[in-house]
């Protein structure tokens, strides 16, 4: 997964300004795009010194899939259509329906540079006990006052009781019952037409023995017959924890 990610701290550690944030991209996308072809690379740019027949190995069996994650950026979007990569959409936060034009943006940069218009993916922060009210709570829990550590550090506004229970109920927090959680999901593959969805069930401050709870909790319910009406209606999609 290629991607600046949410917090900026990586720019001074390694001796870059976040102000050359497009250049930085650019160039070093550029370069993976042709050390993912796995065939000896030269290139040069600004941002590093220079490559001769350059090779890395030891070589893959099959290549490397290689995602972009984009967090809500057009340039970013069409730069990942420019070097043929696969779209993964980081949200954070409203509804599924709201970041279906990124989806169009980057099927229509494909079409004109020629390149590959892969399946998009799209991650979201999850949680899924056996019962709503138990995974609200525990994950509210986890967020000391009114913002939780991970959007302090991200600079991030911080989320109000009101604001975090309207993002369970409509928007990108994928949290209560496995059947809860499963219909949130089908509702973001049908309204972007992806073909992966990544929950990320780790963020925060929940206690590690609560978080391994959440996906062998789901994996149960979807193992039970009586589990959720949904999942039949994933099989475009694939789900990853």
């Amino acid at each position: 997964m290629l991607g600046r990610g949410s917090f900026t701290e990586s720019f001074p550690l390694f001796g870059y300004d976040l102000a050359d944030y497009d250049v930085l991209f650019e160039e070093k996308i550029e370069l993976c795009a042709k050390l993912v072809e796995e065939k000896p690379v030269t290139w040069s740019g600004t941002v590093r010194s220079p490559l001769t027949d350059a090779d890395v190995f030891p070589k893959t069996e099959a290549g490397l899939t290689t995602w972009v994650g984009v967090g809500g950026s057009p340039q970013s979007v069409v730069r990942t259509a420019k070097y043929g990569f696969p779209l993964m959409l980081a949200v954070i936060g409203g509804g599924p329906e709201r970041f279906a034009p990124y989806i169009a943006l980057y099927q229509r940069a494909t079409e004109q540079f020629g390149t590959t218009a892969h399946p998009s993916g799209c991650t979201r922060p999850a949680w899924s006990p056996t019962h709503r009210r138990r995974g609200t709570r525990a994950a509210l829990a986890a967020l000391p006052g009114d913002a939780g550590p991970d959007r302090r550090a991200a600079r991030l506004a911080p989320i109000t009781r009101a604001e975090y229970e309207r993002e369970i109920e409509q928007g990108s927090l994928y949290i209560g019952s496995p059947e809860t959680v499963a219909r949130k999901i089908t509702r973001a593959v049908r309204a972007l037409g992806i073909g992966r969805f990544d929950m990320i069930y780790g963020s925060g401050t929940v206690p590690v023995s609560t978080r391994l709870r959440a996906p062998s909790s789901a994996v149960r319910h979807q193992g039970d017959p009586d589990g959720p009406r949904h999942a039949g209606r994933l099989t475009t999609a694939t789900i990853h924890e």
